[in-house]
């Protein structure tokens, strides 16, 4: 492919320019690896209002 060759073009109808740029730009976001989905960390806070352990929420009920 030498590079004045297109790398695509419109076969039928007369896209606006604007129709062309959301075409280019669904293309490369479709060529891109998908990434990662990003890991969810726990905050500190939200950990320490959970029970520890096996029996953690029969424990939670008791009094101590």
């Amino acid at each position: 492919m030498s590079a004045e060759e297109p790398l695509f073009r419109v076969v039928r109808g007369v896209p606006t320019a604007e129709e062309l740029a959301a075409l280019v730009g669904a293309i490369i976001v479709r060529s891109r690896p998908a990434a990662a989905p990003e890991r969810v960390t726990t905050s500190a806070w939200a950990r320490s209002g959970r029970p520890a352990g096996a029996a953690g929420w029969r424990s939670a009920a008791l009094p101590r």
